[in-house]
Formats: structure tokens, C-alpha cells, sequence
């Protein structure tokens, strides 16, 4: 068995919605089928008995090795605690390679659980030992590590539930929620909108005590101390007891209550003194406990009680305490609901306290106190009072919340009890926490849990927000960039500030934040994390699904060009139109329920997709009798067609024609595959409720040019020859260039063309094949970077499309594109047409803009004095203008 590729598919994917890991396994004769050796199952189930039976749902179907290697990741992740469900294993169209996809919740974990299943099943195929045990142990060691503490999971849950998208931004507690600008973010139970002056005086026990003394709030008497001595001094002052505890603290660091002598006391300044400076305060008797405020109300209470065990005259403390760590609620940090309790000096004065030590045996049924605070973080316990919170102490807790100007806030009391006002029984609040701890309240050791997430989440949300903005993503195999630019540009006409991803780069509000290739999963992340993002569109394309999945959980419209026959097949295993109908119709599977899938109804495998949308489709094609076009619109559903000049929108009796005349991009519906383009982009653009005033300003002022549409149809006039610039790259793109170019006039036909080696045979050749039939004079050009084909081969391939042309009559080789490009301009005489297929886009497009300036300056030079008087009478500016084709 050999791993020749793993990669983390970090959204929904070719295999399913979920997270996974994804493998190309290889496996020679035996292990292709491991029925022959029955060995193998037997020790693996020795190994690691919850691995199951290997055959058990395919008893007459082969399992390889991968399938093997397949469940064991699944299963050492579900054992060591794991949600995870979902795995697969297929076979590529090599023999015994085989893809392999298993689900993760923590890539790091989903990542290790796979490197043990390789050593797992080799030492079942070895007969030698593993130890499950300590992998286990190992992986659910690092998922405590990786995955969101219980404080920030609980917010995260609640996003969840309420279809927030979220992003994790650390390996900490930063998450964002939301995209573009709806976007919020929190750490831990700290929200963005937390005031850092809030957040600096909650720090300041001091501070704080004083602003909430100033206001009327109950506190406890007391003040920072310089020293021991000097902390002493006010223990004395205010009487004992007192409580010794960092002047800024969390978590209960350091805190020691109810101290009574000075032995006890010198070790809680001691422990103190670690976080700072410190301070002493009056020890309030009573019960401990955490109320909640989030914004301006108090959403959950829980009474805290300090560790404790109970005796039973047989078991030292220390014996006692070990039993009740092995509590599984119990944990070593914030990541489980209980921590466990440490017998340390506070604990052992506290011990003191009771005449006991650790190695003391309580009487049976006697309760020692390990410690005198009650956070869970030293071992305590929390029981929900919620529901007992009198009106009283839940306004001093409210408004001590916003006199330090905290929006979460975890408000401390010391009272005998929650039920009365803390006024009538000497109560008060110790302390105001920001970010507070939230498992208490999520899942108490007693009583009910409260949902304190949604809470927050309401707050951050209120009205029911889901901090989402429109996303339109659209795929196909042609027509992707021109379709994206154009649906922004529709968008943009309505007011909104649109993000969009294509293979041109990145661009925010129309201004380009990157270059390149930038139709992947990470361009478009960047494009939802932006803040002056208010709708995104994004160019999804098949090497980014395959490498890491889509960026996104659910778009509101996606958008399938078509497929024809297909484009890049024979790679990444992608090797047949099915396989890639499978892997673009991701983006259809991931729809909203209240979203829309765009589809090109004249493409058949695009028209299969339909079915697999969980939203409503839209169909459109230029024949607007065609038959699925036809059905849809008889059944009351939405279809864009075209219909005497017009794009005709129409959903059961709402009928709007746009005319193709005030549409620039098709030069008047001659275009046919720009037509095809701007009815997808009219549809989406009509899903997500853009105007149709606003659609029909933004179909008329879109211009495909060097600026608006780069690379896509560009027209350019030579000298009074008609140059064409086009990206495409495939047979059917030909083809619908050759269909555009036929509606215009020439007197002569020429193109320039190169072929993309990481093609098939067939489709190289088909593509001088289409052009062989259109064009008189063919120049081909091989360029530096031939994808891994050998020298002159692309070239090659080229030549045989052209064999038997019923049109071509000339064909010249030439070594780069620019000397192409100016081959073939050199040749142009007036009234003929160019067709130029560029390969760097940006550079090429540069260059033709270059030398179409050049003959146009050429033109206009004015000719000597004499000449002058000979030619004929000089013509308007404008006129000249008109003549030389430019825009004025």
C-alpha cells in the first residue's frame, strides 16, 4: 500500500458537505481484494475490535486495502471521541488506485487519525503489534487541544443552529461569524463590540468596586495592598474574614476566600502575588454565585460550590479526590464541563483549617472543602438557579454590567441566597468578569443547562440575522469570467458593493486586490471576509473544488454555464463528462433552500443537475421553444429565453423584455454565446431581487473590453481590419467563437491559435478541426510553457486538426505568442477579420492594444505640404473617428 497524495478538503466537496481528508491510495495484487487473505481482517479486529467487519455491508463486493485504511481512520476518530460519520472509498480508472475520503471535525486530528490507520493496517498485514490504546489516548489528547473551548463552542453551536456561517481565525478562540459586511466576531465570550476601556476596568477589581460603590451597587469593604504587611494591616482594619486575590485576575487565579489566621493568609498573598499586584477585601458569608448578563438582560444564574468529597471512614482525602477526578466530565483545562480538583498548598491549608490532611480519613458522610472559592476552574461545581433570581439581584447584576460597560458579562455574588434582594441579607457583587466562562451554564453539574450561545448570538443578531450576504457562484466549462464580471456589474447597478473572484484576479467595490488565476476556494474566503463586501460573486472552478472544496457552506444562486464536451477531462482522476457533471454540480448541491440554481437548459448534463438543487431553478436558452425551457415556464417556473430581439424573463404570468439592441455585450444579439452569458447573469441577478431598473442600467452601460471584460471577445479595428482577442481555450469554445465571428462581415479570415498541453490528443485537435472550417489562413504558435508536452508536439497536434480543412489554405508555425500576434496583424488588410486565441491574457492584450495605437498614429501623421494639395478634401473630426473605430 503506498500514499501517494492526502489533502484537507476544508469545505463541501466531490465526496460530500462535510470536512475530509482525501487520499490517493495505491495497492498491489493481494491487497486489492483482501478476502484472499483472511489473516489480515482477523488481526485487525485483534488490533482494534470497534473497527467492525470490513465486509459486513459488501460481503460479495472486493475490499482493498484502501477500504481498510478508509474505516480505520474513521473509527479511531468516532472511538477517541469524534463526531464523525461519513467516509468513502473509490476506485479511480487506474487498477489499484483508489481515492479515499474520511470525514474530520479538527483537520489536525482527521490528519493523525490517518497516519495511525496506515500504521494500524500495516501491522495487520505483519502480524506485529499496535497500540490502540495510547492512539486514542494520543488523538483525543489533541482534539481537546484543537477543537473550541466550551465557552466559545457554545456560541459557535448557537451560529450554527441559526445558519451563521463561521470561520475560525486562530487556533484559539477568534471566530468570525458571517460574511462580507455582515460580519461579527468573537473570542471566546468576548464580542467585537466589547469596549477595551470596559474590558480594562473589569481587569480592576479595584476600579471596578469603586465605580459600582459609586452607584449604588452592594460590594464587598477593602483596597489594593502594597504588601504583605500592608495587606495584613487591612485584614486587621476590615476584620477577619477576608479574601486575598490578584487586583487583575480571571478565572479565579489566584483567589483565596474565608481565610481566618495569619498562616493562611501569608499563603493566599503568596498565591496572589503570582498574577500581580493584590488586594484584600471583606469576606462576604454565603453562597457563591455567577449570574449572566448579556446586552440588558440576565440570561442564566448558577450557584458555584467549592471542591469538595465526602468522607465514607475508609479512604484518605487524597484517595477520595483521585475517585472523583475520574469523573469523565472532569478534565485537565476549560475543555470539558468540569475540571478536575488539584490537592496543592491552598488545598492543603484549607485541609488544615479542617484538622485534616491529605492523607486524613474523613469520617463517613463528613464533607471537606479542598478549597474555598468555588470556580469551576479549581474543581468546583455549578448548579442552575436561573429560574430562582429575584427581580432585584438580577437588576444590580444588570446594572453593574453596564456601569462598567460590559455587553457579556459574568457578574460574581456572595449571598445566602438569590431569592431575596442582596440589600435584606448583607450580599454583594465581588466581582464584574468580562468574557466569562459559559459551561457553567451550558451544562451545570446540576439542574438544567441554559442556551447562553443563542443568547449571545441574539444580541449580536438581533431581529433574526444570519449574517449572510448574497453569494452567486458560477462554474461551467465556458463562459465562467464573462458571466461573473457581468452578474457583478448587475449587482454593483443596485447600489451594492460587490466582491468577485475570476481567473483575472480578485476585486472589491471594483478595485483589484490580486492578480491571477483566482477562481479557487482561497480567493473567494478572502472576497467573504471582507468587510466592504455587501454581495459577492465568485468563479468556482473544477481545480479549486477538487484541491480544497468550495469557500463557502451554501450560495444563493449557482450558476452552471454549461459542460459541452468538457474541459480538462483525463486529469486529477477527472477523466469523462459524467465525472465532471458530478464534480460541477457541488455548487448546485450546496443551493440554500431558499436559493436558485441558474442552469443552461440547451446543455442536457447541465439540465440533469436540476434535480439535485434544494432550492428552485431557473432555466434559460436562446430557443425559447425549446422543450425543458417549455415545461419549466408551463409549470409556473422561472425562465429567461429570447424572443424577437428580446431577453424574455418570465415566471407564470410576469413576463419583463430587455432588449438585446441595449445589450452592448452580444453587439445587438449577434453574439450568440454572449447572449447565453447575459441571460445567466439576468437570472441570478432576478434571484436575488437586484431591480429590473437596475438590471437594465447595468446590461447597457457593461462594455466587453480590455477593462470590462479582459481576455473575453475583445474587438479592437486595426487599420480597418477587425481584430478579435478571446481566451478560448476548448472545442466548444471554438465553436460558439466561430458561430460569433460568422455574423461579420470579412473579406478575408485569419487566426492565430496555440494549444494547451495539459490537454487530451483529441482536444487539441479539435480544435484547429472547428477553425480549419472558418478560417483561410491559420497561424499556429507554440509558446514557452508547453504543460509538460515535449517540443513541437502541441504544434503537432495542431497540424493534424487541420488535415483535410474545407476552408484553410495556409498555415504558418511560430515561436512565441507575440510574434504571432504580429505576424498575423502585419498580414491585415482593410475589411478582413482576426481571430487572436491569447494565452497571457493580460500581456497579449497589452501588446494587440500597443500595435492597433501604432497604425492608428501611423494613419493619422500628417503628410508633407505638397501632398496635401493633391488629396482630397479633409473630413470632420468626427467622421475621422468614426473611420478609425474608436469611441468618442
Amino acid at each position: 500500500m503506498e500514499v501517494t497524495r492526502i489533502r484537507a478538503l476544508r469545505g463541501p466537496n466531490l465526496w460530500s458537505r462535510y470536512t475530509a481528508i482525501e487520499a490517493v491510495i495505491t495497492c498491489d495484487g493481494a491487497e486489492r481484494d483482501l478476502r484472499t487473505n483472511p489473516a489480515f481482517e482477523r488481526h485487525l479486529r485483534e488490533l482494534f475490535p470497534k473497527i467492525g467487519g470490513l465486509h459486513a455491508n459488501k460481503p460479495s463486493t472486493p475490499i482493498s486495502m484502501a477500504h481498510a485504511l478508509e474505516l480505520a481512520t474513521l473509527a479511531l476518530q468516532a472511538q477517541a471521541g469524534c463526531p464523525v460519520t461519513f467516509s468513502r472509498t473509490t476506485p479511480t480508472e487506474i487498477e489499484g488506485t483508489f481515492q479515499v475520503a474520511v470525514q474530520y471535525t479538527e483537520e489536525a486530528v482527521g490528519r493523525l487519525a490517518f497516519e495511525k490507520a496506515q500504521a494500524l493496517c500495516r501491522a495487520a498485514a505483519t502480524g506485529e503489534s499496535f497500540d490502540v490504546a495510547a492512539a486514542l489516548a494520543e488523538l483525543h489528547a489533541l482534539d481537546e487541544d484543537e477543537r473550541l473551548g466550551p465557552s466559545t463552542g457554545a456560541i459557535v453551536d448557537a451560529a450554527i443552529q441559526r445558519g451563521i456561517p463561521i470561520k475560525r481565525l486562530t487556533r484559539g478562540s477568534l471566530v468570525q461569524f458571517g460574511w462580507g459586511s455582515q460580519q461579527r466576531r468573537i473570542q471566546a465570550a468576548e464580542v467585537d463590540g466589547t469596549s477595551a476601556i470596559a474590558e480594562s476596568i473589569a481587569q480592576d477589581k479595584d476600579l471596578t468596586k469603586k465605580l459600582l460603590h459609586a452607584a449604588g451597587v452592594p460590594v464587598p469593604l477593602g483596597r489594593p495592598v502594597a504588601d504583605l504587611e500592608d495587606a495584613w494591616t487591612v485584614a486587621q482594619e476590615i476584620g477577619l474574614p477576608v479574601v486575598v486575590k490578584p487586583q487583575d485576575g480571571n478565572q479565579g487565579k489566584g483567589v483565596t476566600v474565608g481565610i481566618t489566621d495569619r498562616a493562611h493568609f501569608e499563603l493566599g498573598y503568596a498565591e496572589a502575588a503570582r498574577y500581580g499586584a493584590v488586594m484584600v477585601e471583606s469576606y462576604l458569608s454565603g453562597h457563591d454565585f455567577r449570574l449572566l448578563v448579556v446586552g440588558n438582560q440576565l440570561v442564566a444564574a448558577a450557584r458555584r460550590d467549592p471542591p469538595l468529597v465526602i468522607g465514607d471512614g475508609q479512604h484518605t482525602v487524597r484517595e477520595l479526590v483521585a475517585e472523583v477526578n475520574k469523573d469523565p466530565r472532569r478534565g485537565e483545562g476549560h475543555g470539558t464541563s468540569l475540571t478536575k480538583i488539584r490537592i496543592d498548598a491552598i488545598a492543603e491549608a484549607r485541609l488544615k483549617a479542617q484538622n485534616l490532611t491529605p492523607e486524613s480519613v474523613p469520617a463517613h458522610g463528613q464533607r471537606v472543602i479542598l478549597r474555598n472559592n468555588a470556580n469551576l476552574s479549581t474543581g468546583g461545581t455549578a448548579t442552575d438557579v436561573t429560574d430562582s433570581v429575584h427581580p432585584e439581584v438580577a437588576a444590580r447584576a444588570i446594572e453593574a454590567a453596564q456601569t462598567v460597560g460590559l455587553d457579556i458579562c459574568g457578574v460574581d455574588v456572595v449571598c445566602e441566597t438569590v431569592i431575596k434582594p442582596l440589600e435584606e441579607q448583607n450580599g454583594g457583587i465581588v466581582e464584574v468578569n468580562a468574557a466569562p466562562g459559559l459551561r457553567m451554564h451550558v451544562s451545570p453539574s446540576f439542574g438544567k443547562g441554559r442556551d447562553v450561545g443563542k443568547a449571545v448570538i441574539d444580541h449580536m443578531y438581533p431581529h433574526g440575522g444570519n449574517g449572510r450576504i448574497p453569494v452567486i457562484a458560477v462554474t461551467g466549462t465556458n463562459g465562467k469570467t464573462t458571466t461573473v464580471r457581468l452578474a457583478a456589474h448587475l449587482l454593483k447597478a443596485s447600489g451594492l458593493r460587490v466582491g468577485m473572484t475570476n481567473t483575472d484576479g480578485v476585486y472589491v467595490n471594483g478595485r483589484q486586490i490580486d492578480s491571477g488565476d483566482c477562481s479557487g476556494p482561497r480567493s473567494a474566503r478572502n472576497v467573504l471576509a471582507h468587510p466592504d463586501v455587501d454581495a459577492a460573486v465568485l468563479e468556482t472552478a473544477r481545480g479549486g473544488l477538487l484541491r480544497e472544496g468550495l469557500a463557502f457552506d451554501q450560495c444563493d444562486v449557482a450558476i452552471v454555464t454549461n459542460l459541452g464536451g468538457g474541459d480538462h477531462l483525463g486529469l486529477n482522476y477527472i477523466t469523462t463528462l459524467e465525472d465532471l457533471k458530478v464534480l460541477k454540480r457541488v455548487i448546485v448541491l450546496n443551493v440554500a433552500p431558499t436559493g436558485t440554481a441558474v442552469l443552461n437548459a440547451a446543455d442536457p448534463a447541465v439540465v440533469a443537475m436540476a434535480p439535485h438543487c434544494p432550492g428552485s431553478v431557473t432555466f434559460f436558452a436562446q430557443d425559447g421553444h425549446h422543450p425543458v425551457i417549455a415545461t419549466h415556464m408551463a409549470q409556473g417556473k422561472r425562465v429567461v429565453f429570447v424572443d424577437r430581439g428580446d431577453i424574455v424573463c418570465v415566471e407564470g404570468a410576469f413576463i419583463k423584455r430587455l432588449p438585446l439592441a441595449r445589450v452592448p455585450l452580444t453587439r445587438k444579439g449577434q453574439i450568440g454565446f454572449q447572449v447565453e452569458n447575459a441571460m445567466a447573469s439576468v437570472a441570478a441577478a432576478w434571484a436575488v431581487k437586484v431591480s429590473w431598473d437596475a438590471i437594465q442600467k447595468g446590461l447597457a452601460s457593461f462594455i466587453s473590453d480590455l477593462h470590462g471584460v479582459p481576455g473575453r471577445f475583445n474587438v479592437f479595428d486595426h487599420a480597418g481590419a477587425t481584430v478579435i482577442a478571446d481566451y478560448g481555450h476548448n472545442p466548444d469554445a471554438i465553436a460558439a467563437l466561430v458561430a460569433g465571428v460568422q455574423n461579420m462581415p470579412a473579406r478575408r479570415r485569419s487566426v492565430v491559435i496555440s494549444g494547451a498541453g495539459d490537454r487530451r490528443d483529441e482536444d487539441i485537435r479539435g480544435q484547429t478541426r472547428i477553425l480549419g472550417a472558418a478560417f483561410d489562413d491559420v497561424i499556429l504558435y507554440q509558446d514557452a510553457c508547453q504543460r509538460g508536452r515535449a517540443d513541437g508536439e502541441v504544434l503537432g497536434l495542431l497540424r493534424q486538426g487541420l488535415e483535410g480543412a474545407a476552408r484553410t489554405r495556409h498555415v504558418e508555425e511560430i515561436h512565441g505568442e507575440f510574434t504571432a500576434i504580429d505576424r498575423a496583424l502585419s498580414q491585415l488588410q482593410a475589411g478582413d477579420l482576426c481571430l487572436i486565441l491569447i494565452d497571457q491574457v493580460e500581456d497579449a492584450l497589452a501588446h494587440i492594444q500597443r500595435r492597433v495605437d501604432e497604425a492608428a498614429n501611423a494613419q493619422a501623421k500628417p503628410v508633407p505640404r505638397a501632398a496635401k494639395t493633391a488629396r482630397k478634401p479633409r473630413r470632420s473630426k468626427i467622421a475621422a473617428t468614426v473611420a478609425l473605430g474608436l469611441r468618442f
